[in-house]
């Protein structure tokens, strides 16, 4: 998307023709968060989820200093606020208040209908209808991070004297209240699906705003953000309260309504879960890899119709980018550029997939993962998805479709395209010195486990490196919105049939059973799918595991208020300085986090921001 050229002076000349208004409208745009850059998107980095090595040659990650418990109040680490530290957007020194600023200029102009006199009055709705939804988008981005912050609904002049623009933090549900209204008010207008897009692709419509405010409203009625006591601390200086510390029952009614009407929308525009489907390669492939790419190209497709919100303005191809960062070398001789397996999932996240009976590995009667140092040899009948004969760890046996689709391992099949059927095809060996090992300097994994889920199958590798079939990162799919109806809907009223199918609908294409069926069947707790408590459990598990690695954990466990559990404990993966199975299966510590609670649930304002802006308070603990 082109943005405003250089050369015009003034506003009123941007505004006197159609062109040059649209090109404004994409400046609006250009301020969209890259989320699919491992820099760029904190949620990656800054909690348990993934790893990746701690070297200033392999390029820096300031979401990881958070992670590691080095966030400070001067100059923060990914600071969203003033645009620092990887948290500019799109890049640093570039403040999101520049993009909500611009969003406020392009409404106010495009409203008065003597400006571009050459648009059509549909299209100028259109126009002002995606910058209310980029202007929406821009605050909760920055709530996400810092919880009250001001909200601009209209800029305030240049002219105006200084003490204007020393604003307070709003109140949150103030600042949300005005979010959903915006949203309501772009969703009302904007087109369900894009008519062109060759031409239009990734720009906003009625089914992402509807999403978006399911999200939003689902975040609020949040344990964080509803009725959590710790927040009573956080009073502006004329001695108004940010966050109402009474748990209102009802934000989980209004969430759920919200994510009804946006499936509803999603659904009426097309959108499906995605299945790959096997007669469009021309190849015979088994039950077992077809189940593995309906779930890795859910997201990777580029025209997989699970995509509600596609950001064309982040990209994941390229010899640097996202799926260069997770791809690993299958082979002897493939090019660590664009294979450098950095992107390095942790045991934690191993151990959270689900058994193959559709239960957690602590629940399944029939299984013992107590010790997973035990080693076992893969038998004929595994072989799509650990190399027949291959000796790995005991955790990686009998475990659900999604663990072998979203993570590599040493032993594991990695199929691609240009393997053809699925008896020709890859495996990873990851021991030090193996080809898919981490001898290299400042390119290599971790943990030993290996992110399969962000690369695309068809990548390919050449004598000169290797290609990446480009998506856009998905902001949002319908598996997504599925899930926060049935949080949502179990929160209002508990156990429930409509629950039930909608958490059934995501893990039949994950190739399992039902809830009900599962737990009846195979858990050492069968009846912990009919209580509303055990039901949230098992909805917050299967949203980690659906949505693991795309940046959704992180931002989950804040608002559950269980981040100060799981971001406790220790960082692991398998040691792999090992050479042999004796050495390389060993667990090793990579580092033991420290999550400060109720301090490290908002990122901290930098000092500088408060010297500023006297009328800032701090959040709590910083």
């Amino acid at each position: 998307m082109d943005v405003v050229p250089d050369g015009l002076a003034t506003v009123d000349k941007i505004f006197n023709l159609r062109q040059e208004a649209e090109k404004y409208l994409f400046t609006c745009y250009s301020y969209m968060p890259r989320l699919g850059d491992l820099r760029r998107n904190a949620a990656f980095l800054a909690g348990d989820e993934m790893w990746v090595p701690d070297n200033r040659e392999n390029g820096d990650y300031f979401a990881l200093e958070i992670a590691l418990g080095r966030q400070r109040v001067a100059n923060p680490y990914y600071d969203v606020w003033q645009g620092e530290y990887q948290g500019g957007l799109p890049f640093d020194g570039s403040e999101i208040w520049d993009g909500i600023r611009h969003c406020n200029i392009f409404i106010e102009n495009m409203s008065d209908p003597n400006n571009v006199p050459d648009i059509t009055d549909t299209e100028r709705e259109r126009w002002i209808a995606e910058a209310k939804f980029l202007k929406a988008y821009y605050h909760f981005y920055l709530m996400r991070h810092y919880g009250a912050i001001p909200i601009i609904k209209e800029n305030v002049s240049v002219d105006a004297p200084t003490p204007a623009f020393d604003l307070p933090r709003d109140p949150y549900d103030e600042g949300i209240n005005y979010i959903v209204e915006l949203l309501d008010e772009a969703a009302a207008v904007l087109p369900p699906v894009i008519a062109d897009i060759n031409t239009e692709y990734g720009r906003i419509t009625s089914v992402i705003a509807r999403s978006l405010k399911a999200r939003v409203l689902v975040t609020a009625a949040s344990p964080l953000y509803n009725g959590n006591p710790d927040l009573s601390v956080v009073i502006n200086n004329d001695g108004t309260p940010l966050y109402n510390t009474t748990f209102e029952a009802n934000k989980w009614q209004i969430a759920a309504d919200a994510a009804k009407e946006a499936i509803d929308a999603a659904e009426a525009a097309g959108l499906r879960l995605y299945e790959f489907n096997e007669a469009l390669t021309g190849f015979d492939l088994t039950d077992t890899t077809v189940t593995k790419l309906s779930i890795r190209n859910a997201i990777t497709d580029p025209e997989s119709l699970e995509i509600i919100w596609p950001n064309t303005q982040s990209l994941t191809n390229g010899a640097d980018g996202l799926q260069a960062s997770a791809m690993a070398p299958l082979e002897v001789g493939h090019n660590t550029r664009v294979a450098r397996k950095v992107i390095s999932p942790t045991i934690t996240m191993a151990k959270l997939f689900y058994t193959d009976n559709g239960v957690p590995i602590t629940e399944d009667k029939a299984y013992d993962f107590n010790d997973i140092l035990e080693l076992r040899e893969a038998q004929p009948d595994e072989r799509y998805n650990i190399e027949e004969g291959y000796r790995t760890s005991r955790l990686n046996f009998d475990r659900e479709p999604r663990f072998y689709a979203d993570l590599g391992f040493d032993g594991s099949m990695w199929y691609k395209r240009d393997a053809l059927g699925d008896e020709t095809k890859w495996h990873i060996e990851g021991k030090f010195g193996d080809y898919s090992g981490s001898d290299h300097p400042f390119f290599f994994n971790e943990t030993g486990y290996y992110c399969k889920k962000l690369v695309n199958w068809r990548m390919t590798f050449s004598n000169d490196g290797g290609t990446f079939e480009t998506y856009a990162w998905p902001e949002m799919r319908l598996a997504d919105l599925y899930l926060l109806y049935a949080e949502a809907l179990n929160e209002v009223s508990g156990p429930s049939q409509e629950v039930y199918s909608y958490l059934d609908q995501i893990r039949e294409r994950a190739g399992l059973d039902g809830v009900v069926e599962s737990w009846a069947a195979h858990s050492n707790n069968p009846n912990k799918p009919t209580t509303q408590e055990g039901l949230r459990s098992i909805i917050q598990q299967e949203r980690m595991i659906e949505l693991a690695f795309e940046g959704q954990r992180y931002w989950d466990l804040l608002r559950w208020k269980r981040a100060v559990q799981e971001f406790n404990d220790n960082v692991q993966g398998w040691n792999i300085k090992g050479d042999d199975e004796a050495s390389y299966y060993q667990i090793r510590t990579i580092h033991l986090q420290n999550f400060i609670s109720p301090r490290d649930y908002f990122w901290p304002l930098s000092e500088t921001s408060l010297i500023r802006n006297t009328n800032l308070v701090q959040n709590p603990g910083w």
